[in-house]
C-alpha cells in the first residue's frame, strides 16, 4: 500500500504540476496582402508577444476570438501581449485598408489543448482504480 501511495504522489508531481507558461515572441511581417508567418501554432496557456512589422504600407492586425487589434506604419513596429487562454483556431486579418486585395490578407492562430493536463486526469483516475482494486484484494473482498 505504501508503494501505491508513493506512486500516486510521484504521478501527481509529474503530471498535475502545470509547467510554467511559455512566452513566445513572434514577428509578424505584413506585406503585399499577406502575413509571414500566416499560421501561428501555440499551446493553451502560452503568453504571446506578437510584433507587427509592415514592409510596404500601413497594416493592421485584428485577432478574432480575442478582440486584439493593432496597427503600424512602415519603419515602425507595434507589439501586442496576451495569453492564449482559449483553445481553437482563430483567424487574424488586416484591420487597415491596405489595397485592392486587403480582404484576403488573413492568417490563423491555432491554440492547441494542454495535453499534459488531460493525460494527468486519466493517470490519476487509473491510479485510483488500481488503488481501489488493490485495497479490495488485500481486504479479501475480491477472493
Amino acid at each position: 500500500m505504501t508503494v501505491l501511495l508513493a506512486a500516486a504522489f510521484l504521478l501527481h508531481l509529474l503530471f498535475l504540476s502545470h509547467p510554467a507558461p511559455v512566452t513566445r515572441g513572434i514577428t509578424l511581417t505584413a506585406r503585399k496582402f499577406a502575413y509571414e508567418p500566416n499560421i501561428i501554432s501555440v499551446n493553451k496557456g502560452d503568453r504571446l508577444r506578437i510584433t507587427l512589422t509592415p514592409e510596404d504600407v500601413e497594416h493592421g492586425f485584428f485577432l478574432d476570438g480575442y478582440n486584439i487589434e493593432s496597427h503600424a506604419r512602415p519603419g515602425r513596429v507595434s507589439t501586442v501581449d496576451f495569453e492564449a487562454g482559449i483553445s481553437g483556431k482563430f483567424p487574424f486579418r488586416c484591420s487597415v485598408t491596405c489595397g485592392a486585395f486587403h480582404p484576403y490578407m488573413m492568417g490563423w492562430l491555432k491554440v492547441g489543448p494542454n495535453y499534459p493536463f488531460i493525460v494527468s486526469i486519466w493517470m490519476v483516475a487509473l491510479l485510483g482504480w488500481l488503488t481501489l482494486a488493490y485495497a479490495l484484494h488485500r481486504g479479501g473482498m475480491l477472493r
